[in-house]
């Protein structure tokens, strides 16, 4: 306990950090954000880091008995001291979650025309909208969840978001007409994009940068996987029981796995650790001087929640790297979910010009390719960018986040997305066999894939100590797309055509391959422009 720490204490403490630090390879840099070993707050704004593998012995906090510290690196207290194993099981838990909440957002997808009939609607507007006002809920969720993360932890945010998840779920279930059902829809996605937004987060929190990539990959399952597994059993489900039941599914798994999180996800975030550590600490000694030493003292608690409101919008708007990252994420998300709104009506319906006829358990079906190639994206681009990252602190380099986006990584990965859309597009138009186009949504599903990791692990690795708030302003921009895009695809397939409008689709995406290149070599410079913003810029 830092307040119970003596003189030869003191001199003892300064001796453990000198000889860590000469533990440290030559690569080494007593400034780098990646040594820190916990998420802190900018250093701009703190002037402190903390943990075991922290870079620099903060003064204050050896000489002041009040600052209260984790104990060094046998102090289980620390995320990043956690064994391996329990670090893993809390990030299976994560993406459990995040299997879950965006089931809600296409499991019913197949049953769209039975809801257009049971209401009496024919707009195609509508029935697209049905399905992307769920996504617009990830858009404006993650604003309020990443700053409110950063000031009352992530498990209590999880926890809180489980249990709205499950009542609007039910409220939906019980939709006695289309309004009804797209507000609860909207209220499931804003619940739901808790785990998708605070993923990433925690990550961080937990694991040192040479296995992030890993375990974004093992998170990434859950909100790639979960909207093309769910019309899988979406389908046959909607045929037998109704879409109804979709929901009452969700609700009942949901209700058990919010039970299970509730008592097997611990908090990770260093920050709100410490702050309870010194309260309990106040309370058992009386002295009301303790405090955390990640604590910012220099502002109100409504400077913080206004900074931490103001943080995710001022990274999406203010930071280039972010906002033309997100920009090519949102791109190429927001052509995943217009072809996941068009595949009922391309394999389906028939109103596209395609012929292929399938039923609604069949549709659910034509999913399945696109969990294939984002299956293989996540293996294969998460193990080499980690192996990446390994190489380079083996060889006793400094880790720099521009290893990310190696162009041998970023280029094919871009490559393949136009190659995917004009397979797909050319294919449906001419009803050629349905395996080929399926193909087409491989390839362009492994090539998503490759971006979303690389532009997200990037980012991950320049800004740790902020990484819910980055992560919530490329969900902005890609939810948004998400949900925006899909609202125009019929007009532009009756307009154009499968094959021009998915080549057009292809020629954006072809545009953006080199924003990546560019980041790869002007990054280390350009990420030096802005910098997260402080309570009195916000």
């Amino acid at each position: 306990m830092a307040a119970e720490r003596t003189g030869s204490q003191d001199s003892m403490i300064e001796m453990d950090a000198q000889n860590n630090m000469t533990e440290k390879p030559a690569a080494y840099d007593p400034n780098s954000d990646f040594e820190a070993a916990t998420i802190v707050p900018d250093p701009s704004e703190r002037g402190t880091t903390s943990g075991k593998d922290s870079p620099a012995v903060n003064d204050e906090a050896v000489q002041d008995p009040n600052i209260v510290d984790f104990d060094g690196p046998e102090d289980m207290d620390n995320p990043m001291n956690w064994p391996m194993k329990k670090r893993w099981q809390n990030i299976a838990v994560i993406s459990v979650l995040t299997i879950i909440t965006p089931l809600g957002s296409s499991m019913f997808a197949p049953g769209i025309p039975r809801i257009l009939a049971e209401f009496e609607e024919s707009s195609s507007t509508v029935a697209t909208f049905i399905l992307s006002v769920y996504i617009l809920g990830f858009a404006f969720g993650p604003l309020l969840v990443a700053p409110l993360s950063e000031i009352y932890g992530r498990s209590v945010m999880y926890n809180t978001g489980n249990v709205f998840f499950f009542i609007f779920t039910i409220c939906t279930a019980l939709s006695n007409g289309i309004p009804m059902m797209m507000a609860f829809r909207f209220l499931m996605g804003v619940a739901g994009s808790v785990p998708i937004t605070l993923g990433s987060g925690s990550i961080s929190d937990m694991m040192p940068v040479e296995f992030r990539g890993r375990a974004m990959a093992v998170w990434a399952i859950g909100p790639l996987l979960g909207p093309c597994i769910g019309p899988v059993a979406g389908g046959y489900l909607i045929r037998a029981a109704g879409w109804r039941w979709v929901y009452w599914l969700i609700a009942i798994v949901t209700g058990l796995i919010a039970v299970f999180t509730f008592f097997t996800l611990r908090e990770s975030y260093a920050p709100v650790i410490l702050e309870r550590r010194a309260a309990r600490l106040r309370k058992e000694t009386g002295n009301p001087l303790l405090r955390s030493k990640l604590a910012d003292n220099t502002t109100t608690p409504a400077e913080k929640l206004k900074t931490a409101l103001v943080r995710p919008m001022y990274f999406l708007f203010r930071v280039p790297i972010v906002t033309l990252l997100s920009l090519y994420v949102a791109v190429t998300y927001g052509v995943l979910y217009l072809l996941f709104t068009t595949f009922s009506l391309v394999f389906g319906q028939n109103m596209l010009g395609s012929s292929y006829g399938f039923g609604e358990g069949e549709v659910g079906l034509v999913f399945i390719p696109s969990a294939i190639g984002m299956a293989l994206g996540i293996v294969i681009f998460g193990a080499m960018s980690d192996k990446l990252v390994t190489q380079k602190i083996s060889s006793g380099e400094k880790h720099k986040p521009e290893i990310r986006l190696t162009p041998f990584l970023t280029i094919p990965a871009g490559v393949t997305l136009p190659i995917g859309l004009f397979l797909y597009g050319w294919t449906t138009h001419y009803g050629v066999h349905w395996i080929v186009p399926m193909i087409g949504v491989v390839i362009f599903c492994f090539g998503l894939m490759g971006i979303m990791m690389a532009c997200q692990n990037y980012l991950l690795d320049v800004y740790p100590q902020n990484a819910a708030s980055v992560t919530a302003a490329l969900a902005v921009l890609r939810s948004l797309a998400g949900a925006l895009l899909p609202l125009g695809a019929i007009d532009m397939y009756i307009a154009l055509g499968l094959g021009w409008g998915n080549s057009l689709l292809g020629f954006i995406s072809l545009g953006l391959i080199p924003i990546p290149l560019l980041f790869f070599l002007f990054g280390e410079r350009i990420r030096g422009v802005k910098k997260v913003p402080t309570a009195t810029e916000a």
